[in-house]
């Protein structure tokens, strides 16, 4: 009996495998890897697929220096930035993707942190948006407080995403004007405002294997069920600019784990999508059962009509669960 089989029917039983076990997947074979992890996802999701789409709602002159990221104000990127934008904006931007049978719409803001007016304005946008049409809307406004996520949560918004990035260990390779204790922080208190959280990280930055897993174990700690998986886009001008594409073949065995991870939840392809050959086809077989599709902030992303005809293919269904 393989360790693979074994973990595979833990999982299917109930359990919750270590983070020893999951490193343990770290070498096993891909295909048997993958297919396990598929049996998992049809198990506990069964055929449905959340697809979200995201709007940059505040761009670039971030006083953050993530080593990623082209809009923070550290890096020479030709970022184009542009403050909150109007009511009337971000209104057409959900109808737009409503209309095209997205169910979920994030309003992503750069910044460390929304000003209380730029959550008082942002509110009221909200508002308008949820009179316009019934799409849930996710925001990413950075360090707030409970306070602040309490307004948004009244306003209408749905769930909040905050990403870990990576491991407690590696974050500090990651940024140094803001910890990962300071997203612990957020993240509790938008919990504790009653919102949903949605937080991953990105793959590729130059952390481990084991990296990936404890981020994600930290995520299963904090009761998260929708992990984003980026591949990291290298940005000319960022410190990470010359790093290596991550390979398919390593994007579908983390992608596999994190599924033996949080077996429930939804694990969602991000940015970096369209640097595979097949825009993630092969991962959405590998246990990954969401997406954001249509643009992404700074980058290219797969359109709308694209990812909903490569749903019907592989036999998902576009719902909320």
């Amino acid at each position: 009996m393989n360790n693979i089989y074994e973990l595979k029917q833990k999982v299917l039983n109930g359990g919750e495998i270590t983070r020893e076990e999951a490193i343990s997947l770290a070498d096993a074979p891909i295909d048997e890897l993958c297919a396990a992890a598929n049996e998992i996802r049809e198990r506990f999701c069964g055929d449905i697929f959340d697809m979200c789409t995201i709007i940059n709602g505040k761009s670039g002159r971030c006083s953050e220096n993530c080593k990623y990221c082209a809009q923070s104000a550290h890096y020479n990127t030709l970022c184009e930035e542009y403050p909150l934008l109007s009511t009337e904006k971000l209104v057409e931007g959900a109808l737009y993707n409503y209309e095209r049978g997205v169910l979920r719409y994030s309003i992503v803001c750069s910044g460390k942190r929304l000003s209380v007016s730029e959550v008082d304005s942002l509110c009221e946008s909200i508002r308008a948006i949820k009179k316009a049409c019934p799409i849930k809307v996710c925001i990413s406004a950075g360090l707030l407080d409970e306070a602040s996520f309490r307004k948004l949560k009244d306003a209408g918004v749905d769930r909040v995403h905050n990403n870990l990035e990576s491991s407690r260990r590696f974050f500090p390779e990651v940024c140094t004007t803001h910890s990962f204790d300071d997203k612990i922080t957020a993240i509790n208190a938008s919990k504790s405002a009653g919102l949903e959280v949605c937080s991953g990280g990105i793959l590729g930055l130059g952390e481990m294997f084991e990296d990936r897993i404890d981020m994600v174990l930290e995520a299963r700690k904090l009761g998260v069920k929708s992990i984003p998986v980026n591949i990291l886009n290298p940005i000319p001008n960022t410190p990470f600019e010359k790093n290596p594409v991550l390979s398919e073949e390593e994007a579908a065995r983390t992608v596999a784990i994190f599924r033996f991870l949080i077996p429930d939840g939804q694990i969602r392809l991000a940015g970096g999508r369209g640097l595979l050959s097949d825009m993630g086809k092969s991962l959405f077989r590998s246990g990954a059962n969401a997406a954001i599709s249509g643009d992404m902030l700074t980058t290219r992303g797969i359109s709308i009509d694209n990812d909903m005809k490569m749903c019907d293919e592989l036999g998902y269904r576009v719902e909320l669960r």
